[in-house]
């Protein structure tokens, strides 16, 4: 699949069950600004069929390349990054959750639905494919929840990206992370505070901010509706090092706190 085929996919999907990117994109452009995509992130569940290593064929087979290698103790989580050989398409950011250093409880309740994935992904469109099992009762859910939120949203979500990202380095009218933020939530979006609104800083070359996610309702096994978070949209500024080369990598630290816009609020 070609990368402009691959995208528009994806937002089509994203916008789906998150409509406040919709909204979002719409407000910097109607004032002249042309959005351009950061990047985009993806959660998995690892030793399944649909774990990270599997997922890594599809992506480089658009002419991505694998960047970096991430492991977030706290989160129990292990991503890549992928940059492309064209500088001007988003890079692309793939975690998955380590199952087996969660509670043997935890380790059980994925397990008795990730035993239904029939097979390992066949093409690009594995990353707006939703679940590959039924929906999670609501009982399970919520003992997921309290031990790992990550794996509870990707329970009931399934795969699909998780966030879209705002490059405001190519805004002209915006320098700041700050003000776009400020832009953001005066249109009464809500933003990610978890250890500030800015997360990073310009001497570690990268900041970033993000909304909260939407929330959208979900029929659970038992019949029960309730509304979960969705998604969310990034805004991502980058700097220059000191050979003049604008930073293109992800900062663990940074990427943490980002995590969190899928928590309940």
């Amino acid at each position: 699949m070609n990368t402009d085929k691959f995208f528009a996919e994806l937002w089509q999907d994203y916008i789906q069950i998150t409509p406040q990117a919709k909204e979002i994109k719409r407000l910097f452009e109607v004032s002249g600004e042309r959005v351009i995509n950061d990047h985009v992130a993806f959660r998995t569940f690892a030793d399944t069929p649909i774990q990270l290593d599997n997922l890594e064929p599809m992506i480089l087979s658009m002419g991505y390349q694998r960047q970096e290698l991430y492991f977030f103790k706290a989160k129990k989580l292990r991503a890549y990054s992928f940059i492309h050989t064209d500088p001007e398409l988003p890079k692309i950011f793939c975690s998955e959750l380590i199952t087996d250093q969660l509670s043997p409880v935890a380790q059980q309740i994925i397990s008795d639905y990730t035993l239904q994935i029939s097979k390992a992904p066949q093409d690009s469109s594995v990353f707006w494919s939703g679940r590959h099992w039924e929906m999670p009762s609501w009982e399970d859910y919520s003992e997921l929840m309290d031990e790992t939120e990550y794996g509870a949203w990707l329970l009931a979500i399934g795969i699909r990206v998780n966030h879209f990202t705002i490059s405001v380095n190519h805004l002209k009218r915006y320098h700041r992370l700050q003000d776009v933020l400020d832009q953001v939530k005066s249109a009464g979006f809500a933003v990610n505070a978890v250890g500030g609104e800015i997360k990073g800083c310009p001497e570690i070359l990268l900041e970033q901010g993000a909304t909260m996610a939407d929330r959208q309702s979900f029929m659970f096994a038992e019949g029960e509706t309730h509304q979960i978070p969705t998604c969310f949209y990034e805004f991502a500024l980058r700097y220059a090092d000191q050979n003049g080369e604008i930073y293109q990598g992800f900062v663990e630290a940074n990427a943490d706190k980002i995590f969190e816009s899928t928590h309940t609020h």
